[in-house]
């Protein structure tokens, strides 16, 4: 394989020229989700939700106004019950402040329907009173449908976890856990021993086009890129995502600062950033064309402006 010219890298990149990568066909299905998809990156992994956007309309918006305003990056499962729910939404941290509020809108109208069965995704409210629902939410690590569906008007379920995304939650359930009052009530930890709410675990929210289980995905209609990196051969370990801000003559990403959140543990295929030669190194990253799915391999993307983090395409294979 040979890299290809600076000038003419951005435009094949993020035209549909690319090929699809052969040995790619064995791992991709395509997708047959209906609902908008929402891929949740955490300190140990990714989970992508399929929400439930004609049975449950209200609550789906609501959820997404949060999302798309990217309220929950930065923010920590702050809630962990032992094989009934994790929950989140609600937090994130500031250093030398301590725990900050999301900033909620206004409560919303219950629209209980689906059960609240394994894999499900509720919004949490406050007891005794259904239409409480702000920024809060949960996933059903167990059938909680015994008591869930009857109380309170039923807890509004408006998503599910898709593919082997309850593997990730499962491990989450697993997690050690500190009580730290009712903004860390049986908060996950990525650590051994729990020193700092710098040691929980934070998620990122960001609507996807499709679903996908790679851990390095760019999507070109929304110039979304999402990956995990370690920095100077595991000397950090992050979960982040980043903007096209340019596409001609050079494709130019931006970091999106709030969304860099701490990784637990490294894994084969990371991303690599150094900074002593200023590149991150993607080793195979997934590429949606508006449908079109290809690979490319060996992806640098190099530091052209470090106030702005942004980064310019310098070569890749395919």
């Amino acid at each position: 394989m040979t890299a290809v010219s600076r000038r003419s890298l951005g435009k094949r990149f993020l035209s549909a020229s690319i090929r699809i990568v052969l040995c790619f066909v064995f791992a991709y299905v395509p997708s047959t989700q209906a609902g908008t998809i929402v891929r949740i990156s955490t300190g140990i992994g990714d989970y992508s939700i399929e929400l439930l956007d004609d049975s449950a309309p209200g609550t789906v918006q609501n959820f997404l106004n949060y999302v798309n305003r990217n309220d929950y990056n930065g923010t920590y499962i702050h809630r962990a019950v032992d094989n009934f729910v994790v929950q989140g939404g609600g937090y994130r941290f500031r250093l030398f402040e301590g725990p900050i509020d999301v900033p909620s809108d206004p409560p919303i109208q219950n629209e209980f329907g689906a059960s609240n069965t394994r894999g499900t995704v509720a919004m949490a409210k406050i007891d005794g009173d259904p239409d409480s629902a702000t920024n809060q939410w949960f996933i059903n690590v167990a059938d909680n449908s015994a008591t869930l569906d009857t109380s309170n008007g039923g807890f509004t379920v408006f998503g599910v976890v898709l593919g082997d995304g309850m593997v990730t939650v499962d491990e989450i359930d697993a997690l050690p856990f500190v009580s730290l009052g009712a903004k860390a009530s049986n908060a996950p930890h990525i650590t051994p021993t729990y020193t700092d709410p710098r040691d929980f675990l934070y998620i990122n929210a960001e609507v996807t086009q499709r679903f996908s289980s790679a851990p390095h995905v760019f999507e070109s209609g929304t110039g979304l890129l999402i990956t995990s990196v370690s920095i100077d051969a595991g000397a950090d370990l992050i979960s982040m995502n980043f903007n096209v801000v340019a596409s001609s003559p050079n494709v130019v990403i931006r970091a999106n600062a709030e969304s860099a959140i701490p990784r637990r543990d490294s894994f084969e295929g990371i991303a690599e950033y150094s900074t002593v030669d200023g590149r991150l190194r993607i080793p195979s990253l997934e590429v949606n064309l508006n449908g079109s799915i290809s690979v490319a391999t060996n992806v640098v993307f190099v530091l052209t402006d470090a106030a702005t983090a942004s980064f310019t395409l310098e070569s890749f294979d395919q």
